[in-house]
């Protein structure tokens, strides 16, 4: 696929959107202090267009890389990881702080400079007011509806970090080869039922993979739950002994429909094509596998249960009220 066809189709996929006026309601989290200090309309007296101005900035952008959405959904996930959803992951390495980015676990981390580009055109029409926190998560999400996804209406109040951590980050991002058990404790930890856990999970329906991350599936034995042709696929693109694993741009797509936001990834999970480890072990996990299969036949239910999950993602350990800041540049903390 070129990427002028690419292109093409997103942009497609984007005026289908545009026209499609059905929202996903969600889970507010009825007083388990998921939604602590974030509501809807957060914006509304201070920041009215606030939503207006993101989608319009994140759009003008979109169209010169139709990869950034996947990129763009991965940083709010691994933003979440570390403490809470607070855009510790913005921050650039100072004397105080080490940067997240650094992390092993935040490679391939990229398109950051949309979020500047949102923050750049809210500091013009209301300075001050609009979180990175609040950036990212609308990123995200808008992120998911241009690609064919649910539209979902998200809880806005986050404050933004002013610290950071890379140690932080290696041990909180968890990585591709986490097991089911690991898997639900650590969405539960973020008040997800087991539904909502395997449907945050179809977020690997968007975007790539890196050879990092699939290594152990490949060498020194190929995982048998690896099928044909994604086995075949992977062994040719990665080789027995990587030179410097942190500097392969080697990627390839998450599932055969990897611009779109659909339910492509459970089906491939399925057959055997699933690419990293959690993958294919919530395609055979017992408590997992008929949920998995629930989401391959009906999209719309797959669309309904993440788009609580989401909200749960982006609600958990925020920082509102008077903690933390709102950074007038997400790179770094006020002065």
């Amino acid at each position: 696929m070129t990427r002028q066809t690419l292109v093409l189709l997103v942009c497609s996929v984007f005026l289908l959107g545009l026209s499609n006026s059905e929202y996903y309601s969600v889970d507010t989290f009825g007083g388990n202090g998921f939604s602590k200090g974030l509501r809807f309309g957060f914006y509304a007296a201070t920041c009215p267009k606030v939503e207006t101005i993101v989608r319009e900035s994140f759009t003008s952008n979109i169209f010169r890389d139709p990869t950034a959405a996947g990129a763009l959904i991965r940083l709010a996930f691994h933003d979440c990881q570390v403490g809470g959803c607070d855009a510790s992951i913005l921050l650039s390495s100072s004397d105080s702080i080490t940067s997240e980015l650094v992390s092993d676990r935040n490679f391939g981390i990229r398109r950051l400079d949309f979020i500047d580009s949102i923050k750049s055109s809210l500091e013009a029409s209301c300075p001050g007011v609009v979180s990175c926190a609040d950036i990212i998560a609308l990123a995200a999400r808008d992120s998911i509806r241009i690609s064919g996804g649910p539209n979902i209406p998200i809880l806005l109040g986050r404050r933004d970090s002013t610290s950071a951590s890379n140690l932080a980050a290696d041990r909180s991002i968890p990585l591709p080869t986490i097991s089911v058990d690991d898997t639900i404790s650590l969405f539960q930890s973020k008040g997800m039922t087991l539904q909502e856990t395997v449907a945050i999970l179809g977020a690997h329906t968007v975007g790539v993979g890196h050879c990092v991350s699939v290594l152990d599936r490949l060498y020194p034995t190929q995982d048998p739950n690896l099928l044909p042709p994604r086995s075949a696929q992977l062994r040719a693109q990665c080789p027995p002994t990587p030179p410097q694993l942190l500097n392969n741009n080697t990627f390839f797509a998450n599932d055969f429909t990897n611009v779109f936001f659909d339910n492509q990834y459970f089906r491939d999970i399925l057959n055997g094509q699933g690419l990293f480890g959690i993958d294919s072990k919530i395609a055979l996990d017992k408590r997992t596998s008929r949920i998995v299969s629930m989401f391959a036949t009906n999209q719309a239910y797959f669309f309904a249960v993440f788009s609580s999950a989401f909200n749960k993602m982006l609600a958990s350990n925020v920082l509102t009220g008077s903690s933390g800041e709102i950074r007038r540049d997400c790179k770094v903390v006020n002065s």
